[in-house]
């Protein structure tokens, strides 16, 4: 057994991620193509074809050198002066980061915390579905949960090698997150996200990942000490302009391009960007 591996700010997990060449990809960078993957998203979504490095790094909240050095481990992307066709990045994202087939995932501990995230479809939308929720407590044994039933958690072992999860969630109580821990992995699960404030113990072929809250809002009010104590700084307005395709009026193909331009937004920065993702904390965004 060893013990979950701590990255800054409370989130576990390997420091890098191996693409199908055998290239060795930056946890940080895995963080930025999970963002990148939400902003293509929405692109699709908006009918939008081809996107250029400026405007989806503005979209992500990073600078455009680190969005060509992030999708370079991709390996070819875009064309230079034209930018990168929406619907084959997300496609090429979707496959690094596993999420080409769908995820099936079980979730323990049926409190106020796990009912949420069951009940939060955007986990649906971007491939994870819950086949299972299971927790001790006799009075919320046998409720229904976002169309699931709640199980024993006595029959997890038996239900895990039914359902076949690929991800398991813990939201129970610390006291009872190891010995949760314990019984996913004996019936074979690989990858679990822990919501439970102690550091788990798994084998190293496991991957654990742990969701502070508390430590993500002291890292809130450490950087806004921070900028407190900094001068302030010009207000940026940033916009994005995006090519669509023709069911947005601004098809491809003819005489050239159509560009519509979003509404700029007026926001505070500081020299390092707050939006950017990095290892040293997990947000789930819807």
């Amino acid at each position: 057994m060893t013990e979950q591996h701590e990255a800054p700010g409370g989130v576990s997990g390997r420091a890098l991620q191996r693409t199908a060449s055998g290239r060795d990809i930056p946890q940080a960078t895995v963080a930025r193509l999970a963002t990148y993957l939400r902003v293509l998203a929405m692109l699709a979504d908006e009918g939008v074809l081809i996107v250029s490095s400026e405007e989806l790094a503005v979209a992500a909240g990073v600078n455009s050198a680190k969005l060509r050095k992030d999708l370079s481990f991709l390996g070819p992307n875009g064309v230079r002066g034209v930018g990168y066709d929406v619907a084959k990045l997300r496609t090429r994202i979707e496959d690094v980061l596993g999420l080409s087939g769908g995820h099936r995932v079980v979730l323990v501990g049926a409190g106020n915390l796990g009912r949420a995230l069951v009940g939060y479809g955007g986990f649906a939308r971007r491939g994870f579905t819950v086949v299972g929720i299971f927790d001790s407590d006799a009075s919320v044994i046998g409720r229904t949960v976002a169309g699931l039933t709640v199980r024993d958690v006595k029959a997890l072992d038996e239900a895990v090698v039914a359902l076949d999860p690929t991800i398991a969630v813990i939201t129970v109580p610390d006291d009872a997150a190891q010995a949760v821990c314990d019984r996913l992995v004996a019936a074979g699960v690989q990858s679990i996200l822990s919501f439970a404030p102690s550091v788990l113990m798994a084998p190293p072929a496991v991957e654990v990942r742990r969701v502070d809250l508390a430590v993500e809002m002291q890292m809130l009010s450490f950087e806004r000490t921070r900028n407190a104590e900094s001068e302030p700084l010009a207000e940026v307005v940033s916009g994005r302009i995006a090519r669509r395709g023709p069911n947005s009026h601004a098809a491809l193909g003819h005489s050239g391009p159509h560009q519509a331009t979003h509404a700029a937004a007026a926001h505070q920065t500081t020299a390092r960007q707050a939006t950017e993702p990095s290892s040293k904390g997990s947000v789930v965004t819807p």
